[in-house]
């Protein structure tokens, strides 16, 4: 019983993803189930419609603006968090968990509010990475932080018994015991950004398209449904790629297994 209800389960959730590939081979020019025919002409059409290059280019900077970012105050939050001891240190914690943990439209809106009524800023490609900054910094912080704890202070206090500085002592000995999970942090980050569609709803101008905006406002345009299908099975694609390569690194690590 417990194998049919996760096979039940695993089928609804990736059966529309096994019929969205199927259809960006289809003869038909709208969602039709089944295709009447198959083609590669979408393909093709999709590597030269200029505006999904565009999205494509527009969500991959914005991403890895974003990642950098997270990387970045992910990594200072999670040491001053986890090697220091001051007041309100599990209120901080808590308020950098919370973005994520938040409904993504009471984010957009509150961000959007922010940014046109207090701060005066033009919406664009800047508002929309220091909103999906606020949510990608999470996933840094929680990879540092789990490793920051696994690893203890014994070798960052046997270097500076030796004799080592501050700064010695992180290039040397805590930031290479940090890197695979800054990277399967990182990884993570940018395949969040990468898809997000919510807050970037509410914190795009005018004329800045990410690829989730694209395909949402192609969906059912005439001709263009199977253009969108050939986007959305790239999208996925590029989407599990980071998310496996991080998984792996997080699993394989010598300190995750300890």
């Amino acid at each position: 019983m417990l194998g049919s209800i996760t096979g039940l389960i695993l089928a609804v959730v990736y059966l529309p993803l096994l019929v969205v590939f199927v259809n960006s081979f289809s003869t038909s020019t709208n969602l039709t189930w089944p295709p009447p025919g198959f083609t590669l002409t979408w393909w093709m059409r999709a590597f030269q419609n200029q505006g999904a290059l565009d999205a494509i280019a527009t969500s991959v900077q914005i991403a890895v603006a974003s990642t950098l970012i997270a990387l970045i105050l992910g990594t200072l939050i999670s040491l001053a968090l986890q090697r220091h001891s001051f007041f309100g240190r599990d209120a901080v914690s808590l308020l950098v968990i919370l973005p994520i943990a938040l409904p993504g439209i009471v984010t957009g809106i509150a961000l959007n509010n922010a940014f046109r009524t207090i701060l005066d800023v033009r919406l664009g490609i800047v508002t929309i990475v220091i909103a999906h900054a606020t949510f990608c910094i999470v996933t840094v912080f929680n990879n540092v932080i789990a490793r920051l704890r696994r690893m203890g202070t014994s070798l960052e206090e046997a270097s500076a018994d030796l004799g080592a500085g501050i700064w010695t002592t992180f290039r040397l000995v805590t930031f290479p015991a940090l890197r695979s999970a800054l990277l399967a942090g990182g990884l993570l980050a940018f395949a969040l950004s990468f898809d997000e569609i919510i807050v970037t709803t509410f914190t795009a101008g005018a004329g800045t398209t990410t690829l989730p905006i694209w395909i949402l406002d192609n969906l059912f345009r005439p001709n263009q449904a199977p253009i969108v299908n050939v986007v959305a099975v790239v999208l996925v694609v590029v989407s599990i790629v980071p998310i496996y390569f991080a998984q792996r690194l997080a699993g394989n690590d010598r300190f995750a297994r300890q």
